[in-house]
């Protein structure tokens, strides 16, 4: 069973006494503020965000998750609103474990103005349980240009990722997409081509392994990076998008199905000829892709936002590039299908001055300053038409993906079920240390979606 926000939120004090616009979907305060006394069929009741412009001379509080794109550029727009409207402050914070420090804030009611908390808070639960705005009605007043409605300024289809039953919860920033990576000039130099196919991936491992490189290493401290770079991706090449869909709808039987045993099997392959780098299983994230860089390994699976956080470590003039996990030889799936996923941005209900947070999000959100994010941070943008810049060349691969792609995809049930990822993490580390087969793997995880089904108290969401 989920614990419920507040109860996660008072363990947590407890321990603190811490131009490719295209995406198809698989799927407090205020004059201007109602709150909807009936909860819809979903049983979702949420507070309608405040409509009205922010008062002069305000302040606000904005706090921010410090990840591989650090919080400069949100800081840079702070200090532009700042001096676009005199006498007004919007300050900007943040941290490597933000969440740490929002969810008792949140639990005791003196939450930011506007909050990225990042991928250690369970948004989804703050929604449920009623401590975020619905957005919805913020998003048909005017951008930051004055005239078009905010809503229309966001790729529609990314809006529809920060939706909850049909509520919008939550805003994203930018996109990031999920796939390989590989050193183009490492593989020139050895006369590799990166893999399309699984049976191209068999063919050119042991070449590599040959040279004295790892064929992939991965973060295995974190697996989530396998789930979202093997694992499903073979699911999807193996069944389509309907099995996608029945593994995160928890269709009774889609775990232990066909298509999660052949992605099961393929991973199961990889370990049994040595194709991962040994001890991976207990790498961080970026000693993984340290390993990558420093030539240990030919292959990491990771996001686009792989060059901004190993910059330090990338040497001067070194090359990195994207392609899509290789492709289910004979599946039903789509080869071109793309993974894709937004960070959330949210206005607590209980925020001080939620308008004026709001109106901060706008310009955030403008096309120029999203432009400026595209550049200066190397990763897409949620706006219509701020990817049209001469894009950096990591990501060029990673456009031409998005804009060959005939289906776009993200996965839902990690921050719906917390529970059930974390034993689906569990047991693909089991999978991958031999202490579980492809089969025990399927009915493992079967088996947590089983108790997840039968949970009353877990609210169930549908893609």
């Amino acid at each position: 069973m989920r614990l419920s926000f507040f109860g996660l939120a008072l363990l947590t004090i407890g321990l603190i006494g811490c131009s490719p616009d295209k995406v198809e979907s698989n799927s407090s305060t205020g004059t201007n503020s109602s709150n909807s006394d009936a909860a819809d069929s979903s049983g979702l009741k949420l507070t309608m965000a405040p409509t009205d412009a922010p008062k002069p001379n305000g302040t606000a509080e904005v706090q921010a998750f410090k990840g591989g794109y650090g919080i400069d550029f949100f800081q840079r727009v702070a200090a532009d609103y700042n001096k676009a409207h005199p006498g007004t402050t919007v300050t900007v914070d943040g941290n490597p474990k933000i969440w740490d420090q929002l969810k008792p804030r949140i639990a005791n009611g003196t939450p930011p103005d506007l909050m990225f908390p990042g991928w250690g808070m369970d948004h989804w639960a703050l929604a449920e349980e009623g401590l975020v705005f619905d957005l919805g009605d913020v998003l048909k007043t005017p951008s930051a240009d004055g005239k078009t409605p905010w809503g229309e300024t966001f790729n529609p289809d990314l809006l529809k990722l920060g939706q909850l039953d049909g509520k919008q919860v939550a805003l994203p920033l930018y996109l990031m997409m999920y796939g390989w990576w590989y050193d183009p000039d490492v593989f020139a130099k050895n006369g590799w081509t990166a893999p399309k196919t699984w049976s191209e991936l068999m063919e050119l491992a042991p070449k590599i392994k040959a040279k004295g490189m790892a064929p992939i290493t991965f973060q295995g401290q974190y697996p989530y990076y396998m789930i979202y770079g093997m694992l499903m991706p073979w699911i999807q090449g193996q069944g389509g998008m309907a099995a996608i869909n029945d593994c995160q709808n928890m269709v009774p039987g889609a775990w232990k199905s066909e298509s999660v045993l052949k992605a099961a099997k393929m991973i199961e392959e990889l370990r049994d000829k040595g194709y991962f780098e040994d001890g991976a299983v207990s790498l961080t994230h970026t000693q993984a892709q340290t390993n990558f860089l420093k030539g240990k390994a030919a292959m990491v699976p990771c996001g686009t936002w792989i060059k901004p956080e190993m910059k330090e470590i990338l040497n001067p003039g070194q090359r990195m590039t994207f392609f899509l996990p290789p492709a289910v030889d004979g599946g039903k799936g789509e080869p071109s299908a793309l993974q894709v996923d937004i960070e959330p941005w949210l206005v607590p209900v209980k925020a001080k001055n939620p308008q004026l947070g709001i109106d901060y999000f706008k310009l955030m959100t403008s096309l120029d300053n999203a432009k400026r994010f595209v550049k200066e941070k190397a990763t897409f943008m949620s706006i219509k038409g701020s990817n049209d810049v001469e894009l950096p060349e990591e990501l060029k691969a990673p456009a031409a993906a998005l804009k060959d792609s005939k289906a776009v995809w993200s996965i839902k049930f990690r921050q719906w079920y917390k529970t059930f990822e974390k034993e689906l993490e569990d047991s693909l580390t089991a999978l991958v240390t031999k202490k579980l087969s492809a089969e025990e793997f399927c009915n493992r995880v079967e088996k947590a979606a089983d108790a997840l089904r039968e949970d009353d108290q877990i609210t169930k969401h549908k893609v």
